[in-house]
């Protein structure tokens, strides 16, 4: 009875693709398609059913299931349009089955619904454990891209860089932070590099002692980190926790830091006489280029 009902089930494809496509579009709004374009939508659905299909007569196989998969990943649609997908394709299967029959007794409802499930189970698992490894792999990749831009140390100056940090810092990070900082010190040959804090909501005792073990870290190597970005709640809650930052320096901006750095660099800032200069001839983008850049009117000595 089982073939014959997979016969009946292939006989009749393109009635069970019909009433599927039908159920599929009144989902849309629940499995989170309706955003995504008809035309896109439809193409999709001719794809997936005619995988579903292609899995029923035996004749797929699991690389269809896997490249499809891929493709819902990389396009971003939900798991819920594969699950439904099934699940829909499951009922209307049954349905169109059980129709060709005039009469029907509980036992044939019931070998009928089980058949159609034991087509429909192993694409489900297939489907959805692809899915879940293909899924997996993009966030691995998100994460080590999220990393790489989580705390970047950038040179300004020649022996001075900057490290702008924003968001939370947990354990995980502040491992990352302390990697990149002590790598780019010795890159960059920085003598200060201004830690800037500004971005990050919370500094508790876990943050603090992070921060702490990484300006200690520098130091080893020779060079002076300065704490920028001290907001007035997160003065308040160091001072709370009673944590020792005197022998840290600390500025309440960047810009008061990096003036500390060219001090320390015995770098200063002077200001020129002739401020009539354009913006095209501070940045050097007329024919007086070369007189425009010897005269400009802030440099550091």
């Amino acid at each position: 009875m089982n073939k014959d009902l997979r016969k009946i089930a292939i006989e009749n494809s393109e009635e069970i693709i019909r009433e599927w496509s039908k159920e599929i579009n009144k989902l849309r709004s629940e499995n989170y398609t309706a955003d995504i374009s008809d035309e896109l939508f439809e193409n999709n659905n001719e794809e997936f059913v005619n995988v579903i299909l292609s899995s029923i007569k035996g004749t797929g196989s699991t690389k269809i299931v896997k490249d499809f998969s891929d493709r819902i990943i990389k396009l971003g649609w939900p798991l819920s349009y594969i699950t439904d997908g099934l699940l829909v394709f499951s009922k209307v299967t049954t349905h169109t089955i059980l129709n060709k029959f005039e009469q029907l007794d509980s036992e044939f409802m019931s070998e009928t619904l089980d058949t159609v499930e034991s087509w429909v189970q192993p694409i489900i698992r297939q489907l959805v454990n692809e899915y879940s490894v293909s899924w997996e792999h993009v966030v691995s990749l998100q994460r080590i891209a999220l990393q790489e831009l989580s705390a970047p140390l950038i040179p300004v100056m020649d022996n001075i860089t900057i490290m702008p940090l924003i968001g939370t810092i947990d354990t995980e990070r502040a491992k990352f932070i302390m990697e990149n900082l002590l790598e780019g010190v010795m890159r960059h040959n920085a003598e200060v590099v201004l830690i800037d804090i500004t971005g990050v909501p919370v500094v508790d005792t876990m943050v603090a002692h992070h921060l702490f073990q990484a300006t200690e870290a520098v130091r080893l190597l020779g060079a002076k980190c300065i704490l920028v970005g001290i907001r007035p709640e997160i003065a308040q809650t160091i001072v709370n926790l009673g944590i020792n930052f005197s022998n840290l320096p600390t500025k309440s901006t960047l810009k008061k830091g990096f003036l500390l750095a060219l001090e320390v660099t015995n770098k200063s800032i002077v200001e020129m006489d002739n401020k009539a200069q354009s913006i095209d001839e501070l940045l050097g983008l007329d024919k007086g280029s070369e007189k425009g850049h010897a005269h400009s009117n802030i440099e550091t000595t």
